[in-house]
């Protein structure tokens, strides 16, 4: 009778023994990757169909910024553009005329130096063509600098308008908001009709898809994970309802920090730790903010 009282305290002090090992070795919180949307330009919200819990798409417009004074200065700067361009000089038809003369000119020239040559003609007249001929040639060179220069300074003020106009329309496409990533929307800001400036937060969203626990190890069990391991994941509804889930570890962290005051690790006595994130596909289920534990072994 003794050995079996003595077998049976033996076999609750094992259970006890069994019960009291911990299932996880971290605990930790769930997060997602969150950004803050804000808008690129100023004026009124004459769109904006966002509502906190929404699930968007990448890349979908959910609102639009008043764009009427852009798209006023791109129409002020395209009318600006076509006075540039009427105002360029046609260089072959203003300079034909001196061309014509000069050609004209190396005619007489020649057919003078001929006379000349046969003594039918004073050498005086050969140098008069030969100066008519001179001062028409500076006469072209001159009118073709001067529309060169004009044409190259109306070419570089409608290069100006075209940078411009390329400044207006990235202005004008900001005005359009998109959703930077696929997910949920935590947070609204601002309504319809508002003005915003740039800069103002106007919508809060977050990837709820691959969600991720963040949890504290000590050095001690450090040496035992490393990045890409695979490990156990548990959402903890209360109650002691919890879900399991396969997790990743994606990050360690390279330096130690003072242990947060939420967080419960194995050795409770130890001042510094190291955060590690572990990667879920999230099913739907686990929602921000909610408390996980993590089972590396």
């Amino acid at each position: 009778m003794k050995k079996l009282m003595i077998m049976a305290a033996g076999l609750v002090l094992l259970a006890s023994c069994e019960n009291n090992e911990k299932e996880y070795d971290a605990t930790g919180t769930f997060e997602a990757t969150e950004v803050t949307v804000a808008a690129e330009q100023s004026g009124a919200l004459v769109m904006f169909d966002v509502n906190e819990g929404d699930e968007v798409a990448l890349g979908k417009e959910v609102g639009l910024i008043d764009t009427t004074q852009i798209w006023l200065k791109i129409q002020q700067a395209g009318a600006t553009k076509a006075v540039y361009q009427s105002q360029k000089p046609d260089m072959e038809t203003q300079i034909a005329a001196t061309r014509q003369q000069l050609a004209k000119a190396r005619q007489d020239q020649q057919r003078y130096r001929e006379l000349v040559a046969d003594g039918a003609a004073p050498s005086k007249m050969l140098d008069d063509a030969t100066n008519q001929v001179q001062v028409l040639q500076k006469q072209l060179d001159a009118q073709i600098s001067s529309l060169s220069t004009q044409l190259s300074t109306l070419n570089s003020q409608l290069s100006t308008v075209d940078v411009q106009v390329s400044q207006l329309m990235d202005q004008l496409q900001k005005c359009h908001i998109t959703t930077p990533i696929k997910g949920i929307v935590l947070e609204k800001y601002v309504e319809r009709g508002e003005f915003v400036v740039i800069g103002k937060p106007l919508f809060k969203m977050a990837d709820t898809e691959q969600i991720f626990i963040r949890a504290y190890v000590t050095s001690a069990q450090l040496k035992d994970i490393k990045v890409g391991q695979q490990v156990k994941v548990f959402a903890d509804y209360g109650d002691g309802q919890r879900k399991e889930y396969q997790g990743t570890v994606s990050w360690i962290s390279s330096r130690s920090e003072f242990t947060p005051k939420t967080i419960l690790t194995d050795d409770e006595r130890a001042d510094l730790v190291y955060a590690l994130k572990v990667a879920i596909k999230n099913d739907g289920y686990v929602k921000i903010g909610m408390y996980g534990e993590v089972k590396f072994n």
